[in-house]
């Protein structure tokens, strides 16, 4: 896919640099992301993702901007309080990059409409609130062999890792899944909420930011993805670390025994926490 002159110009740090050049500049023109969230994860992974010349961000958020976002929902601002936050998003991102076409979903995903949604995409990018919607989408995207960046935010940490579990690893095992890190969600009530908890509003920069370089890293083709590997970011020291873990044998999706059907129905969720 060809790069316009203004384009060259606008992707000139990109295209100097070795792992990216134009063949790279070109997967990113011609990727498509689903981006599940427009929120605090959401917000600076799209901008940079625009940033970097994806051609089209599909977004999914059925919200509507409210003042206490703005803490940390940077995409969005004090006139956009109110309005439906993926057109909220999607003038950011004209404003930013024209190159950059926009998808608008104004609706909550969940195990019935996910494969429809995914079917348009290459890559699919969760920065979800909640573990139905985790959940769903990391099912979706292992039934429609979609690649999955997933992050979650607590109040002073985050996490962030790469779900290819339709692929296998190095040594021919299967990679893992969502489901062989987080096997079942907390039981309800365990786990407070954004508006109970806080949030310090610079960290959700930070893991949106990592995730849009892990999604850049993938379209554009170079670097170790986070596959099998859960980065922890901790805001209180500033320390990162990263956890190993593998494919569980015994998980409901392509566990040992399990008959990997790319038509079968998506595992039963657990209730949606409240």
């Amino acid at each position: 896919m060809a790069l316009t002159s203004e384009e060259i110009e606008r992707y000139a740090r990109h295209l100097v640099l070795r792992e990216v050049g134009g063949p790279g500049q070109a997967r990113l023109k011609a990727g498509r992301v689903l981006v599940i969230g427009a929120g605090g994860l959401g917000a600076p992974l799209i901008q940079y993702l625009a940033a970097a010349g994806i051609g089209t961000i599909g977004i999914v958020d059925d919200d509507t901007v409210s003042l206490s976002n703005l803490q940390r929902q940077v995409i969005h601002g004090t006139p956009d309080v109110g309005r439906p936050k993926v057109e909220s998003a999607a003038d950011a991102v004209s404003r930013l990059n024209p190159h950059v076409r926009v998808e608008t979903h104004a609706l909550r995903l969940n195990p019935e409409n996910a494969p429809a949604l995914l079917a348009g995409y290459d890559l699919v990018a969760d920065g979800s609130d909640n573990f139905s919607t985790r959940y769903a989408v990391s099912d979706a995207c292992f039934h429609a062999k979609k690649p999955l960046v997933t992050a979650a935010l607590g109040a002073f940490d985050g996490s962030l890792t790469t779900i290819r579990a339709h692929e296998t690893g190095p040594t021919g095992e299967p990679n893992p899944t969502y489901r062989c890190l987080f096997p079942s969600p907390p039981p309800p009530g365990s786990v407070a909420p954004c508006a109970e908890a806080g949030v310090l509003g610079a960290l959700a920069g930070v893991m949106g930011s990592l995730m849009a370089m892990e999604v850049i890293r993938a379209v554009a083709g170079f670097g170790e993805p986070l596959v099998g590997r859960l980065l922890m970011v901790d805001a209180r020291s500033m320390r990162f670390e990263t956890l190993a873990y593998a494919w569980d044998p015994e998980n409901p999706l392509n566990g040992a025994g399990v008959r990997t059907d790319p038509a079968a129905e998506p595992a039963a969720l657990p209730p949606r926490p409240r």
